[in-house]
């Protein structure tokens, strides 16, 4: 969304919250139930995806230098799996490149081509290209001025013995009619991750919504270029209980030509660090750490594994 575009629909969200709107459409229950167990159908299919988070098994941070990569008991990146090569390969790293250098002889793919050896970071690479290795793939992320390798394997114990996930019972209780409070300008908002990082994120503005007779904010942001959502990290007080401690997730629709918003907590889900130790989640803001107990969405995650 351009900064055009985003000004002049923040203009007619203001202007439809200064007017009074209709009373929302009533919500049938068994529509609710049925989009929700849908919306969880679909998210269960994502999460047992043999990329998915749940296949992330490692994550090492770059060094300037050269990295070996594979079983060998000497490897600088070691992977102690039955079945992997001694050496996949070498990681060749700069402070401006990343390039990987294949083991002669290990057959090592990209998108169905051979690779012997590719520019894996740059800074004008926008997203690394994933490698591939029997069940194993992996590519370089960046997280502030940091370089790292994320290794999936679609092997992995958590992923193999992946059955789903506890949810609260869906109700119509935790879908909250609100309003969209647009902030103008857009905020810059501190985001916090799992790496003790603060991240700049702008913000639009805030849910507003009551729960029973206590009115709640939640402030919003975006975390892609789809513009047909918004993305935000909540905590509330089953955190380290029957929820994930660090918070859980929660996407929600712009508001209509009123201003009116709808917080669904029915479909909170749990971040990728539920899963794994190796992704760097936000968590949520100080401000939207809600002092009650959201007995909705998904619960926290226990692996068989």
């Amino acid at each position: 969304m351009s900064q055009r575009t985003m000004a002049l629909w923040m203009v007619g969200v203001i202007a439809a919250c200064n007017t009074v709107p209709p009373a929302p459409e009533a919500v049938d229950a068994e529509a609710h139930r049925s989009s929700v167990e849908q919306w969880r159908q679909w998210r269960h299919e994502e999460l047992s995806k043999p990329d998915g988070w749940l296949s992330l098994v490692d994550l090492r941070w770059l060094e300037p230098g050269d990295v070996r990569f594979g079983s060998h008991p000497e490897a600088d990146f070691r992977i102690p799996t039955a079945g992997v090569p001694d050496w996949l390969g070498t990681f060749i790293v700069t402070e401006e490149r990343v390039d990987f250098a294949a083991e002669p002889g290990v057959e090592i793919g990209s998108e169905g081509e051979k690779v012997t050896h590719m520019v894996l970071w740059t800074p004008e690479i926008d997203e690394s290209p994933v490698l591939s290795s029997g069940t194993l793939r992996w590519h370089v992320i960046r997280r502030g001025e940091r370089l790292g390798v994320r290794l999936k394997d679609s092997a992995s114990p958590v992923l193999v013995g992946f059955e789903g996930i506890e949810n609260y019972p869906i109700t119509l209780t935790w879908r909250l009619d609100g309003r969209f409070e647009a902030y103008d300008p857009p905020r810059i908002i501190k985001i916090p991750n799992v790496l003790g990082v603060l991240n700049d994120a702008e913000s639009p503005g805030a849910a507003v919504f009551e729960i029973g007779v206590d009115t709640y904010r939640i402030d919003l942001w975006k975390d892609s270029d789809d513009d047909l959502d918004f993305f935000t990290a909540f905590g509330d007080t089953t955190n380290n209980d029957t929820s994930y401690g660090g918070g859980r997730f929660l996407r929600i629709d712009p508001p209509d030509e009123h201003g009116r918003i709808v917080v669904d907590f029915n479909r909170a889900y749990n971040p990728p660090c539920v899963f794994t130790p190796f992704s760097t989640c936000p968590l949520p803001p100080e401000q939207n750490r809600l002092p009650v107990r959201v007995e909705a969405g998904e619960k926290t995650f226990k692996s068989a594994a």
